[in-house]
């Protein structure tokens, strides 16, 4: 879906900074202002970005907000890694959220990347590991990695983590403006959080939404993701700032609930047939959500629901779900080309 970059002014001292089209590592940021004060919702994926956003943040409140704090929505980099360029406000976010950050620090995505960028220059399909069903080749795996991350630059970035963290919830006032953190994980990721700005009507959603793409269950249980789905249609909310993808309301909310249940009831279908997750996650089909962008992901969503009903609570492999997203982005005629 096309829509317009930059700021956009919510009303009632809100802004949202977007990224068209809201794919892989093309996250959301958000802008809460009061009395020359300002909290900041997630930084972007690298520092260029974040330079970018803060920039276009600062010309569109003409330089009148201070940001004193910033808010993880969760520990995904592409709404952490930028923290490092606002070292001297307080940084907050759940503590699960925080443990993830530290799992995966920029350092090692750089090295990822690297690595990926070797693997899809081989000549030939050297080797392979394995995806489910079948293997997919190291390049092929390489090529998927640089096609969905290759644009970033992870490269001498020192990741500064939260300096508060909570579980449950945490009002801030930014002037004299109430700012709700209501942590939602494990849903997305581990340490999922929303933003709520009762007097401006308008809940920035983190990664709890993906607006006209196709969400990722990193971690689950689904069911958590649905409630969390289900506590912002409970609230008194004109506006809905999406981690990724356009601006929303609670009708976008509505249809990510409706997905996850009819992705969590495919899957079951295909669990209690046998069906490898791969194989599943092939023949779930996925013509109810046209336009949809990112649709291998399906793979790692259905394989959520499969260690829920194997009662698996080990923490997932992400290079096993790169994997797997590799082979189904390449059956789906997705994948990167040479």
């Amino acid at each position: 879906m096309s829509y317009e970059a930059g700021v956009h002014d919510l009303g009632g001292g809100c802004y949202a900074y977007l990224q068209p089209d809201g794919s892989w590592g093309l996250s959301n940021a958000g802008l809460v202002t009061d009395g020359g004060a300002a909290l900041l919702v997630d930084t972007l994926y690298d520092l260029k970005l974040t330079r970018r956003m803060l920039e276009a943040f600062a010309s569109a409140t003409r330089g009148a907000a201070r940001i004193e704090t910033v808010v993880n929505t969760h520990g995904n980099g592409d709404h952490c890694y930028g923290n490092e360029l606002l070292k001297d406000a307080v940084i907050v976010a759940t503590a699960a959220a925080a443990a993830e950050m530290a799992e995966l620090p920029p350092a090692k995505m750089a090295r990822t990347l690297r690595t990926a960028r070797r693997l899809s220059r081989l000549p030939w399909p050297l080797g392979a590991i394995p995806s489910g069903r079948g293997l997919v080749s190291l390049r092929d795996f390489g090529r998927f990695l640089v096609d969905r991350f290759g644009r970033f630059d992870f490269a001498g970035i020192t990741l500064a983590p939260p300096t508060v963290t909570f579980s449950g919830t945490l009002t801030r006032h930014v002037g004299g403006t109430e700012v709700r953190l209501i942590e939602v994980g494990p849903a997305h990721t581990r340490g999922d959080l929303i933003v709520h700005v009762p007097a401006a009507r308008v809940v920035f959603a983190g990664d709890i939404l993906f607006h006209c793409g196709h969400p990722i269950v990193w971690t689950g249980p689904v069911g958590n993701w649905t409630r969390a789905c289900d506590l912002i249609l409970d609230m008194d909310v004109d506006v809905v700032v999406p981690g990724h993808g356009p601006l929303a309301d609670k009708a976008a909310v509505r249809e990510q609930k409706r997905y996850l249940e009819y992705v969590a009831a495919e899957a079951r279908r295909r669990f209690d047939a046998g069906m490898s997750v791969v194989e599943a996650a092939l023949d779930v089909p996925l013509e109810g959500f046209p336009g949809w962008g990112d649709a291998e992901r399906i793979v790692a969503n259905v394989d959520a629901v499969y260690r829920e009903l194997r009662g698996d609570r080990s923490a997932p492999s992400p290079p096993r779900l790169a994997a797997m997203m590799a082979t189904v982005a390449k059956a789906q005629g997705r994948g990167a080309k040479g």
